[in-house]
């Protein structure tokens, strides 16, 4: 096999390589912009877009903030024939990339969530959702009994396990922390003789920093429910307002939003939306004001307090 040309060895071509002296050093762009700019770059590709879509992009506003019916006019003029799944690829690629370069609010350090691929991308370290991931063996059908069976004893153990990493949340030894990941490994290492159950047990296992970095973080929730649970709160009431055909006034939007936040604020701090209501109608004063709460509570739970140094 002959020698590759001058410039070629390595992990990169001379066009990449070429690029990123040209920017450094010539175009002054520090190693942080560089890196986002290479994530954006793979961002189509992660989404994996055709080439042939990749390309009509390049003619499009850069550096430009757009509204989301903007981009839709502009993808509607240079891709006459994209198709509506390559259109979502693209919309989300666009989005996340702004979300990493806007400045307005800090970028998330740390996401619970499921294992949704276009999440990933959304900040640097995922935590798995627990209860999301229990779903997947829930789903498994056993129509055998003795499969049945074993399936039953591992979805035993699975919550087993999940319980024993709830008093995690209260600062773990590292004793404790060694045991839970050997443990963790024997679980979804072990095989059961039920083909299902086995070829999901190997998925889970490569999870295992994601699943077990509140070992690392003793904070962080296990599962996300009630951010679930609280954007289809939000979702019902849109859609309630959409089938009263919305709201006429700027003032009436205002105060739907309020009333929205209002009702998932109050919650979340565990205060009767209706007796709140009641107390500010009636000037009563009893509930002290949501924002002081809120302190009050987070100030008996530091979130972030493992992220702090020494």
């Amino acid at each position: 096999m002959a020698e590759p040309p001058w410039g070629y060895e390595g992990e990169f071509g001379l066009g990449i390589k070429t690029l990123i002296i040209s920017l450094y050093y010539g175009g002054n762009m520090t190693q942080g912009k560089l890196l986002e700019f290479l994530e954006n770059i793979d961002l189509l590709e992660h989404f994996q877009l055709p080439t042939k879509w990749q390309n009509p992009l390049q003619v499009l506003p850069q550096e430009t903030v757009l509204s989301e019916a903007e981009f839709h006019t502009l993808l509607d003029i240079h891709l006459l024939k994209l198709g509506s799944q390559q259109r979502t690829r693209i919309m989300e690629a666009a989005a996340i990339a702004f979300y990493h370069q806007q400045t307005d609010w800090p970028v998330v350090q740390t996401l619970v969530c499921d294992d949704a691929p276009q999440l990933k991308l959304l900040t640097d370290n995922i935590v798995w959702c627990w209860v999301d991931e229990g779903r997947n063996y829930k789903k498994l059908s056993a129509f055998i009994a003795c499969h049945q069976k074993v399936l039953d004893k591992f979805l035993d153990d699975f919550c087993n396990y999940y319980r024993d990493l709830l008093p995690c949340q209260d600062s773990p030894s590292q004793q404790t922390a060694d045991k839970l990941r050997y443990k963790f490994w024997k679980l979804f290492h072990t095989d059961s003789g039920y083909q299902q159950l086995d070829e999901r047990k190997p998925l889970t296992l490569v999870k295992i920093s994601e699943l077990l970095y509140v070992l690392e973080h003793p904070e962080l929730p296990l599962h996300n429910n009630p951010a679930e649970l609280a954007a289809r709160t939000m979702l019902c009431m849109v859609q309630r307002g959409n089938i009263s055909d919305a709201t006429q006034t700027l003032e009436g939007t205002q105060a739907w939003d309020t009333f929205m936040y209002l009702v998932a604020t109050t919650r979340k701090l565990g205060i009767s939306f209706f007796e709140y209501i009641r107390d500010r109608i009636s000037k009563v004063g009893n509930i002290p004001c949501l924002a002081t709460t809120f302190y009050e509570k987070s100030a008996l739970n530091p979130f972030g307090c493992s992220w702090m140094p020494e």
